[in-house]
């Protein structure tokens, strides 16, 4: 996890009791944080995942972003208490989450504890990689065509997971959702890059093809 990389072993459980740490489950399709709502606490995910999602007024729905097991989520609008949630966060699937105390991390308690440096550290380290991640989404909504959108996506997760065979965090509407694009249009797009032996798949593991 991140946010404790550094931090010793014999150290987490005091650690957790100064962050004011409490542990929730979540089924399948609840919400995690609402729209609108306000929060200090930044979430964990222990287990399963959850996603940041927004509708429009009709009902159309954009994926912004997921979280997996050892990642965070809310931690910017817990910086900034009085900021209303843009975001729904929603379980993708039955999950924990251990929810922290952002306050409590940026103000060093009256204790000193060690770890707090670099907690605080480890907390600015996230933050540049989410405004990485997005700068990477911005790319891959940058594309002209569902086929060019699908192929940064999947370029990307190749170079990030180190080779041309891995997974997505994403089912099929997921992925629609989280590129903006039609399901129905994507899934054909797929088929024709199938066929053209561009790449293989099956649910949510691919295999990038080199033609060259």
């Amino acid at each position: 996890m991140d946010l404790f990389d550094g931090i010793k072993e014999d150290d987490r459980s005091e650690m957790l009791k100064c962050l004011n740490a409490k542990k929730k489950q979540y089924k399948k399709g609840s919400t995690v944080l609402g729209r609108g709502g306000r929060t200090s606490e930044m979430g964990m995910v222990l287990e399963g995942s959850v996603h940041m999602v927004k509708d429009d007024f009709w009902g159309n729905r954009s994926i912004l972003g997921q979280a997996s097991p050892g990642q965070m989520f809310g931690e910017v609008y817990a910086c900034l208490p009085r900021q209303g949630l843009e975001v729904d966060v929603i379980a993708a699937e039955d999950t924990e989450v251990l929810f922290l105390d952002v306050k409590r991390i940026l103000t060093v308690c009256s204790s000193a504890c060690s770890f707090h440096t670099r907690l605080i550290r480890n907390l600015l380290t996230i933050l540049a990689e989410k405004n990485l991640m997005l700068t990477h989404k911005m790319e891959h909504m940058a594309q002209k065509s569902t086929r060019d959108k699908v192929l940064s996506y999947l370029s990307l997760e190749a170079e990030k997971q180190g080779g041309p065979e891995f997974a997505i965090p994403f089912n099929r509407q997921q992925l629609a959702d989280y590129l903006s694009v039609d399901r129905s249009a994507m899934s054909r797009e797929l088929s024709r890059m199938k066929a053209e032996g561009l790449l293989d798949y099956h649910r949510n593991r691919f295999r990038l093809k080199n033609l060259i």
